[in-house]
């Protein structure tokens, strides 16, 4: 029965920060940001860092789907770089 209940909620997705070797955030979204991050790392994934190398993932929130997460990469999208450095310091101080 769990499995199915599972299924029907659907997995989670996340909304994650990676910064760049240039301090600038890149925002995207993922259904395992690790293994995104391990790609960015390697040149994968995203253009955006062709020219400046992922160092660190930085911030990572949940979400309940896809959809949810892609709502909210958009927020955080528009944010300024400074509330985006607030997100950062208040998921480094829970870590």
């Amino acid at each position: 029965m769990n499995d199915v209940s599972e299924i029907q909620a659907g997995k989670p997705w996340y909304v994650y920060l990676v910064r760049a070797a240039n301090g600038s955030l890149y925002c995207g979204i993922s259904d395992d940001p690790q293994r995104r991050f391990a790609a960015h790392q390697k040149g994968q994934g995203a253009r955006y860092f062709k020219t400046s190398p992922a160092q660190a993932l930085v911030y990572v929130e949940q979400w309940p789907d896809k959809g949810e997460a892609l709502r909210q990469e958009r927020l955080v999208k528009k944010l300024r770089k400074s509330a985006k450095e607030a997100l950062v310091a208040s998921y480094v101080a829970l870590g």
